[in-house]
């Protein structure tokens, strides 16, 4: 699963990299270094006019039919496997694919007395885009809110020492086929692939990325060459 990641830089690299627009709520955006469920971070959306936008959603989807806001808890990953079938992602797999900006996420190993957490972040200097999926839910006093789900698939020969699971990370060059709803649906399936274990760097991380309160660059710094 991917329960936390980092969003740190320049909002400025959003546009460079994704080719969108920047939502005025997101331009001061702080760097995020524990990025968790529930909290609204930056997503890119593209709309009919075929414009890319970036706009804070919160995080944990929401379908349009819950009778309330609380399901979100549970749907903060939606496994590729099932996106066709599962009645919370089904319809929004069909045309509200959306993708995430990321430093870097957060995975823990299991170690002899309890487990370590690992940064995972691109070889290059660049940004993750996990595959998304989101939401627009109508609260019962009219307002709506707009949430999201990072979709995950197995995890790649690298990650796999650490769990068994991974986000669905979009190469650049595939944005407009995760992106379009004219893609057609078996191009959109074969984006659903563990990423490829050459193009990320992983290092163990201080434990103090577990608790959600915690932030500041200090969480994805390496930790010091001795035992974790």
């Amino acid at each position: 699963m991917c329960g936390r990641y980092a969003l740190y830089g320049s909002i400025s690299r959003l546009r460079e990299q994704f080719g969108c627009d920047i939502d005025p709520l997101i331009l001061d955006f702080p760097p995020r270094y524990n990025a968790a469920p529930m909290q609204r971070l930056p997503v890119i959306r593209q709309l009919a006019t075929g414009e890319r936008v970036a706009h804070l959603l919160r995080w944990g989807l929401i379908p349009s039919w819950a009778k309330d806001e609380t399901i979100g808890t549970r749907l903060i990953n939606a496994r590729c496997e099932t996106l066709a079938e599962k009645a919370s992602f089904r319809n929004a797999f069909k045309s509200r694919r959306c993708l995430v900006p990321a430093s870097g996420f957060y995975e823990w190993k299991k170690v002899a007395g309890g487990k370590q957490p690992y940064f995972i972040r691109p070889a290059n200097d660049r940004l993750f885009a996990f595959a998304g999926l989101w939401e627009r839910w109508s609260k019962p006093d009219g307002e709506t809110l707009d949430t999201f789900t990072i979709i995950t698939t197995e995890a790649n020969e690298a990650l796999g020492e650490l769990h068994d699971r991974m986000p669905v990370i979009v190469p650049e060059d595939d944005y407009d086929l995760w992106l379009s709803k004219d893609t057609h649906p078996e191009l959109v399936r074969r984006l659903l692939v563990p990423y490829d274990s050459v193009l990320i760097r992983m290092h163990p991380v201080t434990k103090r990325v577990g608790n959600v309160h915690n932030e500041g660059q200090e969480l994805v710094a390496p930790l010091e060459d001795r035992a974790p």
